[in-house]
């Protein structure tokens, strides 16, 4: 197999261990006739009474399927919320396994066109919130939660309406607000946010099965935290609206709520009834795409699951970190050149600022790596591009067609040098399948790719220009390096592969 097919058969493995099916079946089990018990990753729950079920996100539905062939007859009853047209597409792809089964005991609502909360994802969410208010101390509600989950469970406090809430958010976006600050004003005007649903379902007792798309996990972020105790409060509220100059043009339904609600912290609250468990995770993913690349016969390290920040910026730290690693496979390393590259990395690092990114430890590591045997680095998260232009693509392309640039670029300033002594292949996905608006996941890039393509006419750096990554991948080679993969019906942010071996010489 030929280095970009091995890099697409890591993507597909990490991809696939994070698909719905194969989650749930590993995160949920039922055991028992007389005094069934729900099984937990180990954990047990007395199913004492009704078992129910709600979701919202955009893998939900495949977990949903999954789970009621798990749960059968135990299950009384469910409600979804999922993206609009999701049934059609999955039909439309072949995916039957993450359909519900006919005359199933789910209700599916489909809202949040372009992932924005709009009256049907509303009708979903009080529907959800009707459930959770009628269960007793003897129900189990299972709560099924992936990204996109937010914009699905739309439920503002009464009398604000969805608009005003909206707008507000609106609002906020334009004077500069970040998303955290953001999330936040939208979680104390929620309901359902910030743990409103697993308030509202108590004294039942409340499962959480979570696929996470945020960094780090943080249970309180990812669908804005239904089921996790707010870490924010109305102060917290009131301090963000201040900073932004929005305290006195609040709607009036807006301004109600913040006041009958106390701004003092008051005392935390229990969360006993709740448990909330992690099954799909981009570092789960790539532990498993490590376990292939080894058996693949690669020397693999994961260097991160949270990388984050300007697309151009991790391109660099790619393309230094692929340099040190033709410098380590022609035993240069440790030289002059190899130092240099460390000490850029070193720099490169502190400047992204990447959660959980020790560096100099990842260096360490590599230094141990055995000689000669081809390299398998790994990571995830998702980076941000600046939009400067008008053109089509996604963060992923736009990372693989940075990098191949970056590799040209040290390839002409060294051209007997390391670089040309190694095969390169560097692949970025998104494991949900798509990439911007586009029909690709991600793409492969090599050294070669722009000296190659300016054969064909195509210069990098102009596609770059106007944010064309697509553009550029889909002229290239007939779209060769485009990554292609359909809907996955599931998410856990993008991932890299970088593959590399000593070229082999007559």
């Amino acid at each position: 197999m030929s280095l970009r097919e091995h890099a697409l058969s890591l993507f597909r493995s990490a991809v696939g261990t994070v698909r719905p099916a194969p989650m749930l079946k590993r995160a949920l089990k039922l055991q028992g006739e007389g005094c069934p018990q729900l099984l937990v990753n180990s954990r047990a729950f007395p199913l004492k009474r009704d078992l129910y079920l709600v979701g919202f996100g955009k893998a939900v539905l495949g977990m949903a399927a999954a789970a009621e062939e798990i749960l059968g007859d135990h299950l009384v009853r469910g409600i979804i919320n999922v993206p609009l047209g999701i049934q059609e597409s999955l039909q439309r792809a072949g995916m039957q396994e993450m359909l519900l089964k006919p005359h199933s005991r789910i209700q599916v609502i489909e809202g949040a066109k372009n992932n924005l909360p709009d009256p049907e994802a509303l009708r979903g969410a009080n529907a959800i919130r009707e459930l959770a208010e009628g269960l007793t101390a003897d129900d189990l509600l299972l709560v099924l939660i992936s990204g996109g989950g937010s914009a699905l469970l739309p439920a503002p406090i009464p009398p604000i309406l969805l608009e005003e809430k909206e707008k507000l958010t609106k609002m906020l976006a334009s004077r500069g607000a970040a998303i955290q600050e953001l999330n936040t004003v939208r979680k104390i005007l929620s309901l359902l946010k910030g743990g409103g649903l697993a308030r509202l379902a108590y004294p039942a007792q409340v499962v959480s099965l979570i696929l996470s798309d945020v960094i780090g996990d943080p249970l309180d972020i990812i669908a804005s935290g239904p089921t996790a105790a707010s870490s924010h409060s109305v102060q917290d509220c009131l301090q963000i609206l201040a900073k932004y100059n929005l305290l006195h043009s609040l709607p009036s339904s807006v301004d109600a709520v913040l006041s009958s609600s106390p701004t003092k912290p008051t005392a935390a609250e229990d969360f006993s009834h709740v448990c909330n468990i992690i099954i799909g995770s981009n570092a789960l993913a790539l532990a498993e795409a490590k376990r292939q690349a080894e058996g693949l016969g690669y020397a693999a390290l994961v260097l991160s699951a949270a990388i984050c920040g300007d697309v151009g910026r991790v391109a660099a730290l790619y393309c230094r970190l692929i340099c040190l690693l033709c410098l380590h496979l022609a035993g240069l390393g440790e030289g002059p050149r190899g130092a240099e590259v460390r000490g850029t990395l070193l720099q490169l690092a502190t400047e992204l600022d990447i959660p959980g990114l020790n560096m100099a430890e990842f260096l360490q590591a590599l230094r141990g790596l055995e000689p000669q045997k081809p390299v398998c680095i790994l990571a995830g998260g998702e980076t941000t591009v600046r939009l400067q232009g008008t053109g089509k693509g996604g963060r992923n392309q736009e990372l693989a067609l940075r990098v191949g640039l970056g590799l040209h670029g040290a390839r002409g300033v060294e051209a007997s040098g390391p670089l040309g002594e190694c095969d390169v292949i560097f692949l970025s996905g998104g494991t949900d399948g798509q990439d911007g608006p586009t029909e690709a996941a991600g793409a492969f890039c090599s050294p070669e790719l722009v000296a190659e393509a300016l054969q064909e006419g195509l210069d990098a750096e102009t596609f770059l220009s106007n944010n064309d990554s697509y553009a550029f991948f889909s002229h290239f080679q007939r779209g060769r390096h485009l990554l292609v993969t359909g809907l996955t019906g599931t998410n856990v942010m993008d991932i890299q592969v970088i593959l590399i071996r000593a070229t082999d010489r007559p």
